[in-house]
């Protein structure tokens, strides 16, 4: 069995229905061997990384920058996952109210440092909520569970 692992800040109602629609997708019923976990940033920790065989990063646009939340999960994983994790499989979704150019630029940044393996473009959901950010996250869950699943990676 596949470990899928959701690290995602949901201080709000609407970025909780975006990390419940990824988790809704990755645990879609044509997925067969994939098990999903979903963790606040502030609960999830490099146990939590060095278990999984993908992860699915969730945050929001807070000044121009990810999360406090997120980077005190990276802060507390990096060292201690940074030579058995290399090539993990990873995504990334930004609930930006305005661009989410330094939210990703940041995540990025980390992300190349860890040396994680980018299975798909960051998904950046800007301006007004929309509830068609919903099924984008949904579509972005499935995607990584039916790769893990499929084998891809």
């Amino acid at each position: 069995m596949k470990k899928l692992l959701i690290v995602a800040h949901a201080p709000s109602p609407n970025t909780l229905k975006l990390r419940d629609a990824a988790a809704r997708g990755a645990c879609h019923g044509d997925i067969e061997n994939v098990s999903v976990t979903v963790k606040a940033p502030l609960d999830a920790g490099p146990e939590d990384v060095m278990t999984c065989d993908a992860i699915l990063l969730g945050t929001t646009e807070n000044l121009g920058y990810m999360s406090g939340a997120l980077k005190d999960f990276f802060d507390r994983s990096y060292y201690s996952v940074l030579e058995e994790k290399q090539g993990l499989p990873c995504a990334l979704y930004i609930r930006a109210g305005h661009d989410g150019t330094g939210t990703r630029r940041a995540v990025e940044t980390i992300v190349t440092g860890l040396r994680w393996n980018w299975v798909q473009d960051p998904l950046v959901l800007k301006g007004a909520w929309q509830d068609a950010f919903e099924d984008q996250l949904e579509e972005m869950g499935m995607y990584l569970a039916a790769g893990l699943d499929a084998g891809i990676f």
